[in-house]
């Protein structure tokens, strides 16, 4: 999903029509996204460590098979997985007990084991897009188009703006992280290494789009690269000032100069951070990232990302601002064939996907210990959906509805599992499905994205009103706002 913010839209058409980009040599590299940031640059906000929080959106798109990345391991509900899994099932042995609570990880999610028994991981199951609390007969009795239920069920861009609007609707044009970032008057909008993401939008600002580590970022213009040699920098960089320090009482191109200083501003103070590389990173992190880290580069896009994440949070008196929010995205888990590789469950596609997933968490994690930050940032999944527990006829499985999710911080009620996991019965109570063709496993969720936005939200800093604000859909959950986990 890649949304350009309208007034960012609307404003470029109007201004190249008055030539004013040909004259001014615009350009704008990783900043792209800064067209539309608002308050992103304002002066103040000195981050204080001592309050600081930030929450990690790490989203997987496709839609992750829940069902392979936590399953039960007490012999009655893993035989009933395994009935229903067919060769899609994980061997009970392989599977890595989360203590005693009665699951286990995939076992490509080894390095995420430690930080359940250290207290850090939790599991929140069966979450999903909600208008209301919905059982099966509700479902099933529910007209098409009723307005309880969430709309364009297992479409991946529906559901997709669902997780990341947090609604029931796929007209909304917002992101609940975006939202919260206006709703907590955060310095900063949304930051993301992940790309432009709805997550992130809100009514007013787009997110500040950043690339991984070494990337190329900030107003072009004002590079130093050996082409531009024609002209010194600093000439061109006082000339683009002077150019956008004009106004002309237009409401648009006002709106067009505002953002053009603030992506000034935001290029001198973030750019040197954003570029540095591995190379120039602190040490708390390239340790935590090492067994990652190959020929001075990060091995894994998701590596990758939280590394850059981690550079921010170290810089956070640069970034400025007690509490931020970040995005980052893992792609490829629509895995409707090839999940699995030589008759092995435990690997294959949905393996590699897991495994990039749980050592750039699990690194990222000690990085912020490192830091002496793990009780002050919080990371947490979002998918599209989850997947069908009956495997297809390809060695994979199809989309779905409700879906687990991993919780990893410091501040985390962690080594517990949370919300309800669903009864493993295709055409069971929590199989939207009846007749035989379509008893899949497709699970209505029973804690809804609201509630985990909530949960999460609230330990941010946000109030109840706040809330409400946020996740106008929450009050339809009565007093279960809350999912406990944080």
């Amino acid at each position: 999903m890649n949304r350009r913010h309208p007034l960012a839209s609307a404003t470029a058409a109007l201004l190249t029509r008055r030539q004013w980009l040909a004259r001014s040599g615009w350009g704008l590299g990783g900043l792209l996204g800064a067209a539309a940031l608002g308050n992103l640059a304002m002066p103040g906000g000195a981050a204080r460590a001592a309050d600081y929080r930030a929450l990690v959106c790490v989203f997987l798109y496709g839609g992750n098979d829940g069902n392979n990345t936590v399953v039960p391991v007490d012999a009655t509900r893993y035989a009933l997985y395994q009935r229903a899994r067919g060769a899609l099932a994980i061997p009970q042995a392989q599977l890595l007990p989360l203590g005693s609570s009665g699951y286990g990880l995939h076992p490509a999610l080894a390095a995420l084991v430690p930080h359940w028994t250290s207290g850090d991981l939790a599991t929140v199951f069966n979450v999903g897009p909600l208008a209301a609390p919905l059982t099966k007969a509700q479902y099933r009795a529910e007209p098409d188009n009723s307005p309880r239920v969430p709309e364009s069920l297992f479409s991946h861009s529906h559901q997709q703006t669902l997780w990341q609007a947090g609604s029931a609707s796929t007209l909304v044009r917002s992101g609940w992280g975006g939202r919260a970032a206006e709703a907590l008057a955060t310095t900063n909008p949304v930051i993301s290494v992940g790309g432009n993401g709805l997550f992130g939008v809100s009514q007013t600002q787009a997110p500040l789009v950043v690339p991984g580590p070494g990337g190329e970022f900030g107003v072009y213009e004002f590079g130093t690269e050996p082409w531009r040699s024609y002209e010194p920098a600093a000439t061109r960089a006082a000339a683009l000032r002077a150019l956008y320090a004009q106004t002309d009482g237009h409401a648009l191109t006002d709106a067009f100069v505002r953002q053009q200083q603030a992506a000034f501003e935001i290029t001198g103070r973030l750019g040197a951070t954003v570029s540095a590389g591995v190379a120039g990173a602190p040490a708390a992190i390239t340790s935590a990232f090492a067994p990652l880290i190959q020929g001075g580069k990060l091995s894994t896009q998701m590596a990758s990302q939280l590394f850059q994440v981690a550079q921010l949070i170290a810089q956070r008196s640069i970034v400025r601002g007690d509490r931020q929010l970040f995005f980052a995205q893992l792609g490829g888990f629509d895995t409707h064939g090839g999940q699995v590789a030589g008759g092995d469950p435990a690997t294959g596609n949905h393996a590699d996907l897991l495994q990039q997933l749980g050592d750039a968490l699990a690194a990222f994690q000690q990085a912020m210990t490192n830091l002496g930050m793990a009780e002050q940032v919080t990371a947490f999944t979002q998918s599209d959906f989850g997947r069908t527990l009956a495997a297809n006829d390809s060695l994979g499985s199809d989309h779905a509805w409700g879906n687990h999710h991993l919780v990893l911080g410091g501040a985390v009620r962690g080594g517990t599992a949370y919300g309800r996991f669903p009864q493993l019965e295709l055409g069971g109570p929590d199989d939207v499905g009846q007749e035989s063709w379509e008893r899949q496993g497709r699970w209505i969720p029973t804690a809804a994205v609201d509630q985990y936005a909530a949960t999460l939200l609230r330990w941010l800093g946000a109030d109840e009103s706040q809330l409400d604000t946020i996740l106008p859909n929450l009050r339809a959950f009565g007093a279960e706002r809350s999912l406990g986990f944080l």
